[in-house]
């Protein structure tokens, strides 16, 4: 018992380096309170979904994102579209260990009987074509950093945990000679696209190792030539008794090396009834050393056991930075979820010594310091629309992971000359062509986070606001050129390149001018003066586009005027995945003014209309199942640019309405079941739709993304009793910041008095300056509206 205990306390030092100073938030509080991973149900909204949405293996932002896969192998058109886990699937094909946006692979399954080498089709019911398995509910666990399923074709259970950087697959077979595990290497995988090569290996020390070399839609698409390689090295704690190799259906028995398109390696056990096989696979986005490296460093005498239990005390102290009180299960069951979707995404893409891939392909190192990088490098889907999400929450409660995850970015720009907020091993998958990762920073910023390279930030958030010379397409905002020259993009039916470059016009506006506000915030504060006067001007690039004569921004070319043939509902033609209903409330820098000129009144009139509307097809595209469902509709919680419109009520006088409407989008958008989860089949975005319902179930939301130069969060109706936030005392004075409330349940959604520290508050707005510095926020409910407090 005693080594251990010395094994948890090392694994346990390992993972508080992960995040720079993750475990100094918590002390040793959380081994006597409630266990929040009960509430965690990774399956939730897994039909149509992602492919890294569902990776129960994992821990917190990690590179090993061990998961089972029911149709991965089948990749996807576009690189965007649903694959890999479906909840209506019945059958698994395998357990990849990496998901990550545009990155998968390396694939483990284990079988019994006669040796077959190729998956087959998901809809195959009869358990006879190819190596998949059928499998029921019932026999399914999938929680935060577990995840287990009985194999029903070959009475198997495979396990999933990990490391940072390794993924952990235990196998239990019943008795007999015929039973295999299979490394299927060299095919495509979920978003990873076409595999260019592979290679795989049994060495004589019995370590299985090898690579494979991935083509991944976006990067063809905005980082032509570049590809995305992938390593691995893995040992197992049983010996074969036979092994051989495979690509596709070519089977060679006795060799011990394969390579190119379709690569594998299949190894055969001799096993008594119920005897477990256990594989740990380090993996790497650098060289079959290093991954070897990271799972020496991170696994070496570790058992599943063990890192199992590891990851789920890692998830326990994450997930107890906030703890939620209320007596409606399936609240914390939304909420808790939510938050393990944000804290999910986005993982490692460095090795533990440093060593990371650059943007052109070759091997960059880290600074070290006491022999430890200084700071991690990230993969990351686009970050467009997370200043309303993502950022807030990590800001909030994860100070030390955005303060990393902006240095990763840095990293980057210093390698590649343009910030860019997608990347797949640092290779540009910008994903919708636009770029607000300036306003993530400036958040951070402004929250008093500081301790990244800000000079070198400054400089790269400038850039990207400004400058559109010789600028590659997936650094985004390509038609930045054109803003700056005329105060607005000008919009065109037709042109060169993809729809991005010249299509959207309308909403690159508003994204731009509300990323160059965020900006001039910072200019100002440095002094800037110069800068500051530039960035406003083009703050106002909404305005361009406003036309008084409907209340909609409208389109605009070249000469001045307004696009014809205009109908606000159209998608696509100068807006991106939306329309001119959705997008002209589009102004969050600048929300006051347009609530003037459109006239209070009126903008609460339609706005409540919208959400009444909207509330019949459960405010995005009802029960159809796909990502792109709410699009043509007046209001769509499934997609980013509307996440910050119910808060608009706060901006124009009616903050009950923000309560009623808020409120209501938790309770009938948000589910708990695998097809209506997140909507019906929208696109989560590693995280994304999940922290949104965080922080609002909080009561807490900034539609300028914390990027004033005093940023505060406006108030709304808490789902719970009591909300305690800890705080990082690294980054902020206080040591927990408590939210009660009074008469709170379903009747009463309205707030009739707000207090903090005992002071009423004459608005719905809490500093986040008060925030940080610890104290008790209270709120009074009742089944009244209120709006002057």
């Amino acid at each position: 018992m005693k080594h251990k205990s010395v094994l948890l306390l090392a694994w346990a030092a390992v993972l508080c380096t992960l995040t720079l100073g993750a475990c100094k938030t918590s002390g040793g509080q959380n081994a006597e309170k409630e266990e929040l991973s009960v509430y965690v149900e990774p399956r939730i909204g897994t039909a149509h979904c992602r492919w890294f949405h569902f990776t129960p293996g994992a821990v917190p932002f990690g590179m090993a994102k061990p998961a089972p896969s029911t149709n991965g192998h089948l990749g996807n058109n576009s690189g965007w579209e649903a694959t890999g886990y479906d909840y209506r699937d019945t059958s698994i094909e395998g357990f990849p260990c990496l998901h990550e946006f545009q990155v998968g692979g390396i694939v483990l399954m284990p079988t019994a009987g006669k040796l077959v080498t190729v998956p087959g089709l998901p809809d195959d019911t009869t358990g006879t074509a190819g190596y998949r398995s059928r499998f029921d509910r019932k026999d399914e666990t999938a929680t935060a950093g577990y995840y287990s399923v009985l194999l029903k074709d070959y009475n198997i259970k495979a396990e999933l945990t990990a490391t940072p950087r390794v993924a952990f697959q235990r196998f239990t077979f019943p008795a007999g000679e015929e039973n295999h595990i299979l490394f299927d290497i060299g095919n495509r995988q979920g978003e990873s696209g076409a595999v260019r090569d592979a290679e795989i290996v049994l060495t004589e020390d019995g370590r299985i190792e090898g690579w494979v070399i991935t083509e991944p839609e976006y990067v063809k698409k905005y980082q032509p030539g570049a590809v995305v390689p992938l390593y691995f090295s893995a040992v197992l704690d049983k010996e074969p008794i036979a092994c051989g190799t495979f690509n596709g259906t070519t089977v060679r028995p006795d060799s011990r090396k394969a390579e190119g398109v379709g690569a594998g390696l299949f190894l055969t056990f001799h096993t008594g009834d119920s005897e477990a096989v256990t594989a740990k696979v380090g993996l790497s986005y650098t060289s079959v050393a290093n991954a070897r490296l990271n799972r020496e460093t991170e696994a070496a005498s570790l058992t599943f056991d063990e890192a199992e239990t590891a990851a789920r005390q890692t998830w326990e102290e994450y997930l107890g930075r906030i703890r939620v009180e209320t007596p409606v299960h399936e609240d914390k069951v939304k909420f808790y979820t939510g938050l393990y979707h944000a804290l999910l995404g986005r993982g490692l893409a460095s090795d533990v010594n440093g060593a990371y891939p650059r943007h052109d392909g070759s091997i960059g190192q880290i600074e070290l310091k006491d022999g430890k990088p200084v700071h991690h490098l990230y993969n990351t889907d686009a970050a467009w629309g997370a200043q309303w999400n993502l950022s807030q929450l990590w800001i909030m409660a994860y100070p030390e992971y955005i303060s990393d995850y902006i240095s990763s970015h840095l990293l980057v720009y210093k390698d590649a000359g343009w910030l860019a907020d997608g990347l797949a091993n640092s290779r540009y998958v910008s994903g919708v062509g636009t770029n607000l990762l300036s306003t993530i920073i400036a958040g951070a910023y402004q929250s008093g986070i500081r301790d990244f390279d800000t000079q070198l930030a400054y400089e790269a958030c400038l850039k990207n606001e400004l400058d559109g010379e010789n600028r590659p397409l997936g650094a985004g905002k390509v038609d930045t050129k054109d803003f700056v020259a005329y105060g607005y993009v000008p919009h065109a039916d037709a042109g060169n390149g993809p729809d991005e470059a010249f299509m959207f016009s309308a909403s690159h506006t508003l994204e731009y001018s509300f990323s160059a506000w965020a900006v001039a915030q910072w200019a100002q504060q440095l002094g800037k003066a110069d800068d500051y006067e530039r960035l406003m001007y083009l703050s106002k690039g909404w305005e361009r586009l406003y036309d008084p004569s409907d209340n909609f921004v409208h389109p605009k070319k070249k000469d001045g005027t307004f696009i014809e043939n205009f109908n606000p509902m159209q998608v696509w033609r100068g807006f991106q995945e939306g329309n001119a209903w959705q997008y002209t409330f589009y102004v969050p820098h600048d929300a006051k003014e347009l609530v003037a000129k459109v006239g209070a009144d009126e903008f609460n009139q339609r706005l409540d209309s919208i959400f009444s509307i909207s509330q019949k097809l459960i405010f995005s595209g009802g029960t159809e199942v796909g990502a792109f469902a709410g699009l043509q509709t007046l209001y769509n919680h499934g997609n980013q640019p509307c996440l910050h419109t119910s808060w608009l009520f706060n901006e124009a006088g009616r903050p009950s309405q923000t309560q009623k409407w808020v409120r209501a989008i938790l309770n009938e958008f948000y589910g708990t079941d695998g097809i209506h989860g997140y909507g019906y089949g929208q696109d989560e975005d590693q995280g994304q739709l999940g922290a949104w319902y965080v922080i609002a179930s909080m009561g807490l939301f900034d539609m300028k993304g914390l990027t004033a130069s005093e940023p505060s969060f406006a108030l709304g109706s808490p789902l719970f009793d009591k909300i305690t936030i800890q705080l990082n005392n690294k980054y902020y004075k206080g040591k927990e910041f408590v939210i009660r409330t009074k008469n709170n349940d379903a009747d009463n959604i309205y707030v009739s008095r707000f207090t903090l520290n005992g002071q009423p508050l004459s608005e719905p707005r809490l500093p986040f300056a008060a925030l940080s510095a610890g104290g008790v926020l209270e709120m009074e409910m009742g089944n009244t509206p209120k709006d002057n407090y």
